[in-house]
């Protein structure tokens, strides 16, 4: 992958499914997950994700990647904010569950854990971890979520 498509990530790591809906079932199609990265690549990160699950069903202990990225160009050039339909290769090709959305919300909930939260059209995102981790994320940063299970 080239090194600007690198760049243009903000944040990437795997996680494992730990619960679902823990408050109870709010709607028929999404379903919130509860997940704990699983790799060594960063300190603990809590994550909390609403998904469409008749689009992307999850189960307790699925494992997935995910990624936050800037733009879905392989080059690195910044999202346009329009469909692109020219049939080029992108970042979403590497993935099966892609959403874009907006980072709300950053708090610093101590000097070791920042929360960022992000609504991707209502679908929300909590991530929760070390600031060095999350440090190139912004509140207003417009952002694509991208998620692939894994072995």
């Amino acid at each position: 992958m080239a090194t600007a498509a690198l760049s243009a990530h903000l944040f990437e790591d795997v996680f494992v499914v730990k619960d679902m809906d823990p408050d109870g079932k709010k709607f028929d199609r999404v379903s919130r997950f509860v997940c704990t990265n699983d790799t060594n690549t960063h300190d603990a990160m809590a994550l909390t994700l609403d998904v469409n699950v008749l689009l992307y069903p999850l189960d307790i202990g699925d494992r997935f990647k995910m990624v936050l990225a800037r733009t879905l160009n392989l080059d690195g050039t910044p999202d346009t904010g329009e469909f692109d339909q020219s049939g080029e290769k992108s970042l979403a090709d590497d993935f099966d569950y892609v959403m874009h959305g907006k980072v709300y919300k950053c708090h610093e909930e101590s000097q070791k854990q920042l929360a960022v939260y992000v609504s991707y059209g209502g679908l929300l995102m909590c991530l929760k971890g070390d600031p060095a981790n999350l440090d190139k994320i912004e509140i207003d940063d417009r952002i694509f979520l991208c998620v692939r299970k894994t072995g």
